[in-house]
């Protein structure tokens, strides 16, 4: 059986399900493989006396029947590679906030000399019948840089937030490399339709490819499959951290302290693209339009922190804490606070008994890839009176969840007037929608997502090389 090796920036133990993510999405592959996780390891070195630091050392350590391996950036590599390309102009870009994205630091040099260190650094680890899946906006140029060293293993790729437009991909220098190193693998996911419909047109326009049918691409001089493998969670395991003694711990706290409340929800990284400013201003204009919420909701944002390094998210921060502020002290009571705001990262034991405990879960993101924490809230309610959902239609879940409440998050009004018809929702309806929601998450779970992108790799790299190779 074709050994599983997954490249990441980070890695986590999948023995570990706590970890979530990408560690619960690959473990049963990974252990069936014998597989590895390659990545970096956390760890920054700092200059010498000498004032340059030396390449990334090594480590590899074994966990159960998978091999973690890792290795450490110098100061500069870091700074340029994490910091500068990939979320100081790649993320603000992929999120369509150009305004944001510092183009003229000259941080490419650094994030194509982090991509060869990882290249050098793992293709004498790798076996002749690997399997690669490499993850997310990092990592793109990885494939060219294996092929350059003789690489020609199957190589899938996944990014896991948006795609933009092709008229704002465009305006990165340089895009056309980025691409080019895209189409460098054999199959390219992404999260939602849409997306794959930028990449395509992207294509198209820019690099002349020719669409020959079933998802491929004639481009480069070499065949590219591309498709949308939208992520999902694992329904059973989360179900079941729902009923762990944590979770329900604080499912029966929440209830007990907010008998008299109706609870909304916000758990979100502290980020721009989470639209959490637009979220609260449309809170105040609930309050503000509908009287009867006064003393009634209360929403409880959770704004975990994230890349405090970087100024955009100290600006968010304080814009944050003003408009809480601001909305408790023009409607608070004294026995009653409308918005309980914790920039705090919360433990993921305990969230799903906040979700059951809510009655509307706001997930109002301006961009987002997936965001699986609408999943997780229809994953967390008792489905015989459950939460609503209150969507973006700008999040990559929305084109799934179409029985949430999808609203255009910067419209205030009509976000406002999503939760109050979410508030008062008839428990029949709540069920139906309910019901419906929690069918897609079953049915394109994160097992589903696994192994629909790799048997797709399987097909795509076999009619590349002529190669078969056994099914995973």
């Amino acid at each position: 059986m074709p050994r599983l090796v997954v490249v990441s920036n980070r890695i986590a133990d999948p023995r570990k399900t706590a970890a979530g993510g990408l560690a619960v999405a690959l473990a049963e592959v990974l252990n069936n493989t014998g597989g590895m996780w390659f990545g970096w390891s956390g760890k920054v070195i700092e200059p010498s006396a000498g004032g340059k630091a030396g390449e990334g050392e090594v480590h590899t350590q074994q966990a159960g029947a998978v091999k973690l391996v890792t290795v450490d950036l110098a100061r500069e590599d870091y700074d340029a590679y994490y910091v500068g390309y990939s979320n100081g102009v790649l993320w603000p870009v992929f999120h369509y906030r150009l305004d944001l994205a510092d183009f003229d630091a000259g941080y490419i040099g650094g994030y194509r000399r982090v991509n060869q260190l990882f290249a050098r650094k793992l293709a004498p680890l790798l076996q002749p019948d690997d399997v690669i899946w490499v993850h997310d906006y990092h990592l793109i140029p990885l494939a060219a840089e294996l092929r350059a060293l003789g690489c020609q293993q199957r190589i899938g790729y996944f990014l896991h937030i948006p795609l933009p437009p092709p008229l704002i991909l465009a305006a990165i220098p340089g895009h056309d490399w980025l691409v080019r190193g895209l189409c460098s693998y054999d199959l390219v996911g992404f999260q939602s339709e849409a997306d794959h419909q930028h990449f395509c047109r992207y294509i198209q326009s820019e690099a002349g490819a020719q669409d020959v049918g079933g998802g491929r691409w004639r481009v480069f001089n070499r065949t590219v499959h591309a498709g949308a493998y939208p992520i999902g969670i694992d329904v059973d395991e989360f179900a079941a951290v729902t009923q762990a003694p944590e979770a329900r711990e604080m499912y029966e706290r929440m209830r007990r302290e907010y008998s008299r409340r109706k609870l909304l929800v916000g758990v979100d990284r502290l980020d721009y693209s989470k639209g959490l400013p637009h979220r609260l201003k449309a809170f105040r204009e609930l309050l503000q339009k509908y009287p009867e919420t006064h003393k009634s909701a209360t929403l409880i944002q959770i704004a975990s922190p994230s890349r405090e390094d970087v100024s955009a998210y100290s600006d968010i921060l304080h814009e944050l804490e003003s408009l809480c502020g601001s909305i408790n002290g023009n409607f608070g009571e004294l026995d009653w606070m409308p918005v309980r705001y914790m920039h705090r990262t919360v433990a993921r034991a305990r969230l799903p008994g906040l979700y059951r405990a809510s009655r509307v879960a706001l997930v109002t993101p301006l961009r987002d890839g997936m965001n699986l924490v609408a999943k997780e809230f229809v994953a967390a309610q008792d489905p015989e009176d459950p939460g609503v959902l209150v969507l973006s239609r700008f999040a990559g879940a929305a084109e799934q969840l179409k029985e949430a409440l999808l609203v255009n998050p910067y419209d205030k009004e009509g976000t406002a007037g999503a939760i109050q018809v979410a508030l008062q929702m008839p428990l029949e309806e709540r069920r139906q929608r309910h019901q419906a929601l929690l069918a897609n998450c079953k049915r394109f779970d994160v097992h589903w997502w696994c192994d629909t992108f790799l048997d797709t790799l399987r097909t795509a790299q076999a009619e590349e090389s002529g190669t078969p190779w056994l099914r995973l």
